[in-house]
């Protein structure tokens, strides 16, 4: 999906298992949020970000491929400033640490509850200009 001119907040999922990815989706679209797309590699999760321009990532961090959703995040925060809440089964310290170094909008471990994704969002989106200002931005692109 590309995201509307109607002010719609877009969300990505970033996750190479399936069926997580379906379940973050089907619970973000239980939710009321419409505009979700999906990325299964960091790679994909660049390009769809400069495509898309969710206003929210949700990222694994454990990724097939040649990175993973931490050297993913720390480079879509640096080139379009998006939001990044970090998904995953990983809470050893180091791993936390690393992850936090690219200043985070949340941090949610596995197994998580609708509940959780709702707290993220919140929070995450504290930070977002208002539905006029992400018209506006939409209508730019």
């Amino acid at each position: 999906m590309t995201g509307t001119d109607d002010g719609e907040i877009r969300l990505l999922v970033v996750e190479d298992d399936g069926i997580i990815a379906f379940d973050i989706v089907t619970r973000l679209e239980e939710l009321g949020y419409g505009d979700v797309s999906v990325a299964a590699t960091g790679a994909d999760a660049i390009r769809q970000a400069e495509q898309v321009r969710p206003h929210l990532i949700f990222m694994d961090i454990t990724l097939k491929g040649d990175m993973d959703g931490i050297e993913a995040a720390e480079i879509i925060r640096d080139r379009f400033g998006i939001p990044i809440v970090y998904v995953t089964a990983h809470s050893d310290p180091s791993v936390r640490g690393r992850a936090m170094a690219t200043s985070p909008a949340g941090y949610v471990l596995k197994p998580y509850t609708t509940a959780d994704l709702v707290c993220a969002i919140r929070c995450a989106l504290r930070s977002l200009p208002s539905p006029g200002e992400i018209r506006a931005d939409s209508l730019r692109r």
